[in-house]
């Protein structure tokens, strides 16, 4: 009998920032696995693109415009997913954020706009989710870090104090709801060629700086992080819990 560990037919998913970059290529991949989508962010026709080549995969999309940092949404999105879809099996908090600049020059209100997405954003949203999960006693959130959830990068300082939470986010709720069968682990990709990272992408000096440090020399694609999506999502993780897949080149490794 063929091994359908990666197999998503049947399954239930919510995609936050699904409309471009990283949520986009983890939305149409499970699609692609047999999973239907939730598609949510803010712009409405990013969303309707990624809605296509979901639906293209002969699966359910729903598109669902809002932002995850007005915390009234997290519960009518995942009211209207539990309407279209009947369950919500696995949430991939992808939404995120990134301004550019040196630290000093950090303002309250890049600091709250980071902190309202990047972490209370993501962290509420997984309460919103978590608690249908918990019902059920079954579940996965995985949660999208970054290579700056562990070392700190010049010129991105709210973005990495902000994914450096999400990390601990992650393993809070892996500990305190894993006797319920809710699984919640992270993703960590680092200097993936995405619309949100074209602040630092244009700085020449940033991209040899990065590749460099990087073992294989080169960025990463969004398509390279919806294998780790998959796996996270499906039952051949069903004993992974608090876990971080680091999708960045080896970067962490050095």
């Amino acid at each position: 009998m063929a091994y359908k560990g990666f197999d998503l037919t049947g399954k239930s998913t919510i995609v936050t920032g699904a409309g471009t970059g990283i949520g986009k290529a983890i939305a149409v991949g499970l699609a692609q696995a047999g999973a239907d989508v939730a598609l949510i962010g803010r712009r409405l026709e990013p969303l309707q693109e990624t809605e296509k080549e979901v639906t293209a995969a002969g699966v359910r999309a729903l598109v669902l415009q809002g932002d995850i940092s007005d915390i009234d949404f997290h519960n009518r999105a995942v009211s209207e997913t539990l309407a279209g879809f009947g369950k919500v099996d696995v949430l991939i908090n992808n939404a995120a954020v990134l301004f550019k600049g040196r630290i000093e020059e950090t303002t309250e209100e890049i600091w709250d706009a980071t902190m309202n997405i990047n972490l209370k954003g993501n962290f509420f949203f997984a309460l919103a989710v978590g608690r249908e999960m918990i019902k059920r006693k079954e579940g996965k959130i995985i949660n999208i870090l970054s290579n700056c959830s562990f070392v700190a990068e010049h010129g991105i300082g709210a973005y990495c104090v902000s994914k450096g939470g999400l990390l601990m986010t992650t393993r809070c709720l892996a500990t305190e709801w894993g006797p319920y069968g809710v699984q919640v682990n992270g993703i960590g990709p680092a200097f993936v060629r995405t619309p949100m990272n074209d602040p630092v992408l244009a700085d020449p000096h940033f991209v040899e700086w990065s590749t460099n440090r990087i073992p294989l020399h080169r960025m990463g694609q969004p398509e390279e992080v919806v294998g780790a999506a998959i796996f996270m999502a499906s039952d051949a993780s069903s004993f992974v819990n608090g876990a971080i897949l680091m999708v960045d080149g080896g970067f962490t490794a050095c």
